[in-house]
């Protein structure tokens, strides 16, 4: 005979998918919250500055991000209610358009977008880690760098290491069931919203004079900037312009995997409701704080520090000023913790895309079964086999002997690729609202046509520019994204037999 605990566990497995629905709308939010906060307003806001060179229009450019972001939101939250399955953004593409187009996005996710954000987000948390315990550094090598060619290696060190055990943990702590996941979400989230609400309350409370005057006394003016290019800054109207523009592939990376939700949304309650408000109040909650954290940065500051704070470390900075000798260790404590609750997020989230692709015979066919405690396990196990296998690789450069990471770099190109796919589910909305008139829409888009477009055109804008002015780190993306046809040929053909 079934216990109570028995049956309340079968009542809430949903019969067509097997999922268990367990996140509530504070899980969802958190998730949303999770997924958006990592290391990046801690340290993105300094290349900004050296780029725009104004206190004012820095504000503006996160403003910018603030409301396309929320847009994009508020558009979403219909997509979500209108198809509360597994997959988010690769089911959305998929109906919208073409099934090719979903696969390129779960392609694009799985290479470089999702798992190298996993491994990306993992090694700044084994970074911030060695900050308290030195022996975990990235100098210090259990394999020291085997080079494959001039400009790449591959090595392990002791950071490297602390950032794959954390992956590999977090994976199993997801693979016992999203009901484990969304406890670890929900209390790291909390913690890290308060730890960056703690940080924008000390630069309230310990403004300095000297900042204020020279950043408030001169708000608007430009200065100390680097060029975009031989000929182009922000030193003119049309260069500040594009510099707030290109500056959007530091704050929108800042602010991205906001939709992550989507992908769980067959674990979710009342999805009809709950995704889109988790939405709207994720996204609202997080740009908000990152808007309030820059101006805390202005209020202790000058525009100078923080365009040259060490290794782009502007809360550290901000901290240490603050803190004489303790900054650090507070900053280290404080990113650890949102680390962890990001990670967190994207793995818990990932998966579920993986999963709807298998679904479609466009992935691994074990990858699209759920595990005993009804979560797609063999889509956590490769997801946190590959993201692990990112931290390895290492770039090269000869010229000033240092090693980087294969992964940023791949990040870096595959930003402009992942807002245009961003900007094609958005305009996905416009081509249901026409192909499909008669659907079942439980939550129209907020504002239809206007606020869709605001995202479209404002993301569009972006794009023009990151492609225009960055094509070193743009157009890679599209090959990465490319790359993908010949794979979705072959699958699909395999798929057919």
């Amino acid at each position: 005979m079934p216990t109570d605990l028995n049956r309340t566990e079968s009542a809430s497995v949903d019969r067509e998918t097997g999922f268990i629905r367990e996140l509530g709308l504070f899980d969802s939010a958190m998730i949303v919250i999770g997924a958006m906060i990592g290391s990046g307003i801690f340290i993105v806001p300094a290349d900004m500055a050296r780029n725009i060179g104004s206190p004012g229009w820095l504000l503006v450019a996160w403003l910018f991000t603030a409301l396309v972001t929320v847009a994009a939101a508020l558009s979403y939250g219909e997509l979500a209610a209108m198809m509360p399955k597994a997959g988010g953004m690769y089911i959305y593409l998929r109906e919208a358009f073409t099934p090719i187009l979903g696969f390129l996005y779960g392609w694009t996710l799985f290479t470089v977008i999702q798992t190298g954000t996993i491994a990306a987000v993992a090694v700044a948390f084994a970074r911030f880690t060695g900050v308290l315990i030195p022996a975990i550094s990235e100098q210090r090598y259990i394999i020291p760098p085997i080079h494959f060619s001039s400009g790449y290696a591959i090595s392990l060190s002791t950071s490297q290491l602390t950032a794959i055990i954390v992956i590999a943990f977090l994976t199993w702590t997801n693979s016992r069931g999203v009901k484990y996941g969304k406890i670890v979400q929900n209390l790291f989230t909390s913690a890290k919203v308060i730890a960056l609400a703690a940080l924008i309350l000390v630069g309230f409370i310990f403004f300095r004079y000297d900042a204020i005057a020279a950043n408030f006394a001169n708000f608007w003016d430009v200065r100390e900037v680097t060029p975009l290019t031989a000929s182009l800054s922000a030193l003119t109207g049309f260069g500040l312009f594009v510099a707030i523009c290109v500056s959007q592939s530091g704050s929108l990376f800042s602010a991205d995997a906001w939709h992550d939700i989507t992908f769980a949304a067959g674990e979710v309650k009342d999805p009809d409701r709950t995704m889109p408000r988790a939405l709207v109040l994720g996204t609202a909650c997080v740009t908000g704080l990152y808007l309030l954290a820059n101006v805390a940065y202005l209020l202790v500051l000058p525009l100078p520090a923080i365009q040259h704070a060490p290794a782009d470390r502007v809360a550290t900075a901000m901290l240490q000023l603050i803190f004489p000798g303790w900054g650090t260790l507070l900053m280290a404590i404080a990113i650890m913790i949102s680390t962890f609750g990001c990670m967190n997020a994207l793995i818990l989230a990932g998966p579920r895309v993986y999963y709807s692709m298998a679904q479609d015979g466009l992935f691994p066919r074990a990858a699209g079964m759920l595990n005993r405690a009804h979560v797609p396990g063999w889509s956590l196990l490769i997801q946190g086999i590959w993201s692990a296998a990112l931290v390895l690789p290492r770039t090269y450069n000869p010229a000033t002997s240092t090693y980087g990471s294969l992964y940023s770099n791949l990040l870096d190109y595959v930003i402009s690729a992942a807002l245009i796919f961003y900007v094609l589910t958005i305009a996905g909305i416009i081509r249901l609202r026409i192909q499909r008139p008669n659907a079942n829409r439980p939550n129209k888009a907020w504002g239809y046509p206007w606020v869709p477009l605001v995202y479209i055109l404002g993301g569009t804008v972006v794009l023009v520019c990151l492609f225009a002015f960055r094509p070193a780190s743009t157009w890679p993306g599209l090959l990465i994204v490319i790359l993908g046809l010949p794979v979705y040929w072959i699958t699909k053909t395999r798929a057919s037999r």
